[in-house]
């Protein structure tokens, strides 16, 4: 997976120094975050970062498919880093946190009778999947 710098670089995005950090910090983390967790982070070093531009950068890094934002089961939203590129859901376990890029399955066949049956044009859909990884089901 291309780094969160290079991959705002080839969007053409202009990199300021606290958005390099910020991705640089998302692409270090090991699962989920939220923009807390960044926040507490960053607020550690020795040159902080605004709390606003820590929730622009995330926006603009969501925009850019660099992360995608996960509803979590208690009604919280953290993000994921993702690879872009191609639609996929993801597998979430509720005991470590851990997050596997799950492939479309064919849901856009449902989607479209979904859309068919409803009368709605459906643009987009997201699925999240919460269960225990096979490491923490041993």
């Amino acid at each position: 997976m291309t780094n969160a710098v290079d991959r705002l670089n080839q969007a053409g995005t202009r990199l300021t120094e606290p958005r390099r950090r910020l991705a640089r910090l998302v692409d270090r983390q090991p699962g989920p975050f939220t923009a807390a967790d960044l926040l507490s982070t960053v607020e550690q070093e020795s040159r902080p970062i605004g709390r606003a531009t820590v929730f622009r950068t995330l926006a603009l890094l969501e925009a850019e498919g660099v992360v995608e934002r996960i509803d979590l089961p208690n009604g919280d939203h953290a993000y994921v880093a993702c690879a872009g590129g191609r639609h996929h859901h993801h597998a979430v376990c509720v005991e470590c946190g851990r997050v596997t890029d799950l492939p479309d399955l064919d849901v856009g066949l449902d989607v479209a009778e979904l859309s068919r049956r409803s009368g709605y044009e459906i643009q987009a859909h997201r699925i999240e999947l919460f269960g225990r990884c096979a490491d923490c089901r041993r």
